[in-house]
């Protein structure tokens, strides 16, 4: 696939069918992510998938624990002013603000993984995140590169994807089911597997503001 279809073609999936993804697949989608750059080739990221019992053990734990209290290893945003909030407003056109009750059903909806078969979750070192002189922000940017490579190479296996910050609600309870350490940081999780398209819930589209809007150009005429 021409690497313009593949991003122009990858959206965020919201209802997976349960097929199970060969291990052959899964690996030449996460070989693309490790070519990604990154600072000084310093590689910062590594990659846990998780299927069947596993992940089934850690999308109980979060349904059990339901929605309270989140303790995530890296902190979220606590504020969205504009414009970041209108594009988040721009996912529901039309409709009214959603209640108390439709937010919680939304994160328990998301805690089941969407019904994809596989989760592959982001780590990072904690020390080399948390440094003495303060956060190593750069390698977060760096494990982006690496997902979104990881995200295209999907499409073109025909896997979806979707990346979840609801995925990493609760980090102990996916080191209880996986075994991952505490020196690693979970940053988030990206479900993957084949889509449902024709799913009401793949119905919602997100759009992007205009180049006009967020480009600026210096010493062209």
């Amino acid at each position: 696939m021409d690497i313009l279809d593949a991003i122009r073609e990858r959206r965020a999936c919201r209802a997976f069918k349960p097929d199970p993804i060969p291990n052959a697949v899964l690996k030449k989608v996460i070989e693309q992510a490790l070519k990604a750059p990154s600072w000084a080739n310093t590689q910062p990221w590594e990659f846990a998938v998780v299927t069947g019992k596993p992940l089934k053990a850690i999308q109980d734990g979060f349904m059990a624990r339901g929605v309270k209290n989140p303790t995530p290893d890296i902190a979220r945003p606590y504020e969205f002013p504009e414009p970041y909030i209108n594009r988040i407003s721009a996912l529901n056109p039309g409709r009214p603000e959603l209640t108390q009750e439709e937010r919680e059903q939304r994160i328990l909806v998301n805690f089941t993984h969407y019904g994809a078969p596989a989760v592959i979750y982001l780590l990072v070192g904690r020390d080399f995140f948390y440094q003495s002189k303060g956060i190593n922000v750069w390698s977060i940017y760096d494990c982006g590169l690496a997902c979104e490579n990881l995200m295209l190479a999907a499409v073109n296996e025909g896997l979806a994807t979707v990346v979840q910050a609801q995925a990493v609600t609760y980090p102990d309870i996916v080191r209880k089911a996986t075994g991952i350490p505490e020196s690693k940081l979970i940053a988030m999780g990206i479900a993957i597997g084949y889509p449902d398209w024709k799913a009401p819930r793949n119905e919602r589209r997100s759009t992007r503001d205009s180049m006009d809007s967020v480009v600026t150009w210096y010493g062209f005429h």
